[in-house]
């Protein structure tokens, strides 16, 4: 190459690098991206995360919660292995923790640093929603495994914190009580409404009715352990306003895009490993329930996976024919009830109230009811009759069973006679109240877990398989993930041995009582 033609070539690449310089910020600005994520769609996230991920074979809820509740049982062994015979299941555990860490907290997490960045403070009502739903994961969380991370947790991905102490959880009660307390007074109906919210659409009293209600529960929760600050908190919460009706209850919604998680595992791989248990059908057959009919559904004859199935026209949901699964069988067990297999054996209604799309109860004005009721009855509460928040309550969720499908649907008439039939008796009233709470709390399992384990109710028979991996009784409480052990050991330990064991019949703090 001449000399002239090379100098003609560095001047073209001056030339050239001198403009990509003067237009850089414009040839490198996406003008189609947002800029930033509004942080109502990271609530959106969380509140998404907050439905209950099974797992491939049924997860924290399906595989201990409800069996442990005795609502919903397993017969086979391996990867199902968990509150239907007593047994360690680590993997199915951790599928609670490894669901609402990630998509729950480190959301909630990301908005309120978000917001506490904007010093324009416009958005105090979407903070406040953030806290309150926060406030709820956590309580599941702790609910389901005691000491757990909390001041710190969701730190590794704001400020590379990956090994987070545990905190007690008596503080993170006593902070839970005050995030509800304050999120939910500092709700304002002035303030900006955040339409785009998919829990309530930004309506301020209904994030308020949620935020007392959760504070209900806080306060019921210590009635073994602090009854005194459990009638405080709870004359608080209903002082506040709590959710009263099934228009108001908080439920994550489900689509083609999110599907629920047990309605993806009961029409799915494990469709013909899963069973109503028979304490529960048992109950409600005792007392002639018309929510039988709506939950429970029989293959009469199946001798295999292939006789069940929607359409099935062995299918029947007669309350009379329904034949619940004892305790403890597995698929070697005698086969009794006179139903053949036990595949034939009544099994939650795949295509009514286990289906992909139904929503997930998170909190009902059902619970709320019943919650009332026993607060009435310990004087806790001194507005209203126990009576009636009772049938209220019994009705109310009742009435809930239209949300999961018009065939599950029950007539006003017939919850009118159901009532009738089955009086409220206050000479037994914890045990009817918090009975009618375990019914109400069917697939909203971390719920009815934590409630029979506070009211020791219902009655239920420990279960009897052989070879369990607990002392007696039953299990108090979840067993942390494997990833926590090999990750955050030494925090995890610390944290058993103030718990008292890293073992399912540990009972976490609020459970220490009588």
């Amino acid at each position: 190459m001449n000399k002239t033609k090379q100098i003609i070539l560095v001047a073209a690449l001056m030339l050239f690098a001198t403009a990509c310089e003067k237009d850089f910020d414009e040839i490198n600005t996406n003008t189609t991206a947002l800029p930033t994520i509004d942080p109502v769609l990271l609530l959106n996230g969380a509140t998404l995360g907050c439905s209950y991920t099974t797992g491939a074979s049924g997860g924290s809820g399906l595989i201990y919660d409800a069996s442990i509740v005795q609502q919903i049982v397993s017969p086979v062994l391996g990867l199902t292995s968990g509150g239907n015979f007593n047994k360690e299941n680590r993997p199915a555990s951790a599928t609670l923790w490894q669901n609402y860490y990630p998509n729950v907290i480190r959301n909630t997490k990301t908005i309120l640093q978000i917001l506490n960045e904007d010093k324009s403070n416009t958005r105090d009502n979407l903070r406040q929603m953030t806290r309150i739903l926060q406030a709820y994961a956590f309580m599941v969380l702790t609910d389901e495994y005691g000491d757990i991370p909390y001041t710190n947790a969701g730190d590794g991905y704001t400020d590379l914190n990956f090994f987070p102490a545990y905190t007690p959880q008596p503080d993170i009660y006593a902070d839970l009580i005050k995030e509800l307390t304050e999120a939910s007074a500092a709700l304002n109906a002035s303030g900006k409404i955040e339409t785009s919210d998919v829990l309530y659409s930004g309506n301020i009293a209904q994030w308020k009715k949620f935020g007392y209600s959760l504070l209900l529960r806080a306060g019921m929760r210590l009635s073994k352990v602090d009854p005194a600050r459990a009638a405080t908190v709870t004359a608080a919460a209903f002082a506040g306003g709590v959710i009263l009706a099934n228009a108001d209850n908080a439920a994550v919604r489900h689509d083609s895009n999110n599907n629920n998680g047990f309605g993806g595992t009961l029409n799915s791989t494990e469709a013909a490993n899963y069973y109503l248990a028979e304490p529960f059908v048992n109950y409600l057959k005792s007392t002639g329930d018309p929510r039988l009919k709506s939950i429970a559904v029989r293959y009469v004859g199946a001798t295999s996976g292939a006789d069940q199935g929607v359409g099935k026209a062995s299918a029947t949901t007669d309350p009379a024919q329904q034949v619940g699964m004892p305790v403890g069988t597995n698929t070697t067990s005698p086969v009794v009830g006179g139903v053949g297999t036990y595949f034939a054996y009544s099994q939650a209604d795949r295509g009514r109230i286990a289906t992909q799309l139904t929503p997930i109860f998170l909190v009902t004005a059902a619970q709320c009811q019943l919650l009332l009721a026993e607060a009435r009855n310990r004087g806790w509460i001194t507005t209203g009759n126990e009576e009636d928040y009772y049938n209220a309550g019994v009705r109310l969720h009742m009435e809930q069973m239209a949300s999961y499908s018009a065939a599950s649907a029950i007539d006003g008439t017939t919850i009118t006679n159901y009532l009738l039939a089955n009086p409220y008796n206050p000479a037994n009233a914890l045990e009817m109240i918090n009975t009618q709470y375990w019914v109400a709390s069917f697939l909203n399992t971390p719920e009815a877990f934590a409630n029979f384990r506070r009211s020791g109710f219902p009655a239920l028979t420990p279960n009897p398989s052989t070879g369990q991996d607990i002392a007696s009784g039953f299990i108090r409480r979840l067993q942390y993930p494997t990833s926590e052990v090999s990750v955050n050991a030494a925090n995890l330990q610390t944290a058993s041995e103030r718990m008292g064991g890293e073992k399912m019949d540990t009972r976490v703090w609020w459970d220490g009582g009588k």
